[in-house]
């Protein structure tokens, strides 16, 4: 008697531990789902298609993890208002974009890396040199602010996948004279939307592929200052 009590009490204690165990197993397949597969979903197939690996020339550019930009930097059509004529290049440091004018108060809008305060080139170029693979080669203010990072590299480097320059650049002169600002690529997608450079404006390598398509030799760019920025976009 004893022992069928026992045996009805173990049973009964399964019964009860059956949920429990089966909770605990569902848990875990849950758990174990990747935890990026939300992101992986809402990720558009034609902003992804914009930001895939390209092999420019036998130089492979990476693909941009899209999941990780920040919507407002990815290269878009925006409504804008300014004086200046279509084909104009206006750049907004202080709001980290590059505005290509179009037609019709449209623009162009590229999310873009600016330079460090105090760094910063305000007024207006002309792009007067454009390049594919450009080499590098720091200033002599660069080289006197840091030495160390710099000196080696004082003789240059060659344009390529690990040049600063990226896949692209366009050259800013004004009264005939090299401003020594740059528009140009970067080997370092992490950086745009941020404040870090030594002084240029850096886009992702797939935006500055498209710019340099866009404009010509001799488009005027406009750098804005603190008192202008972000009043031409609706």
């Amino acid at each position: 008697m004893r022992k069928s009590n026992q045996l009805g009490l173990l049973s009964r204690v399964r019964l009860l531990a059956m949920p429990l165990v089966l909770l605990s197993l569902s848990a875990c397949v849950q758990t174990t789902r990747p935890a990026v597969e939300p992101d992986v979903a809402m990720v558009d197939p034609a902003v992804a298609s914009m930001y895939s690996a390209i092999d420019d020339g036998g130089n492979l550019i990476p693909a941009v993890d899209v999941a990780k930009i920040e919507p407002k930097n990815v290269r878009q059509v925006v409504d804008y208002q300014t004086k200046e004529p279509p084909g104009t290049i206006v750049v907004d440091p202080y709001a980290r974009f590059l505005y290509l004018v179009m037609e019709n108060g449209k623009a162009m809008r590229y999310g873009v890396g600016v330079a460090k305060a105090g760094l910063d080139f305000v007024g207006e170029a002309d792009i007067s040199r454009k390049a594919q693979w450009p080499g590098w080669t720091p200033t002599p203010n660069m080289i006197k602010r840091e030495p160390e990072r710099y000196e080696p590299l004082a003789k240059g480097l060659p344009g390529g996948i690990n040049n600063p320059l990226g896949a692209r650049a366009l050259y800013l002169y004004k009264g005939g004279q090299d401003t020594l600002y740059r528009i140009h690529g970067t080997n370092e997608p992490w950086t745009i939307g941020r404040s870090v450079s030594s002084g240029c404006i850096r886009m992702f390598n797939q935006d500055i592929i498209d710019l340099h398509r866009r404009v010509p030799k001799g488009s005027r760019v406009v750098v804005l200052g603190p008192e202008q920025s972000g009043k031409g976009e609706i």
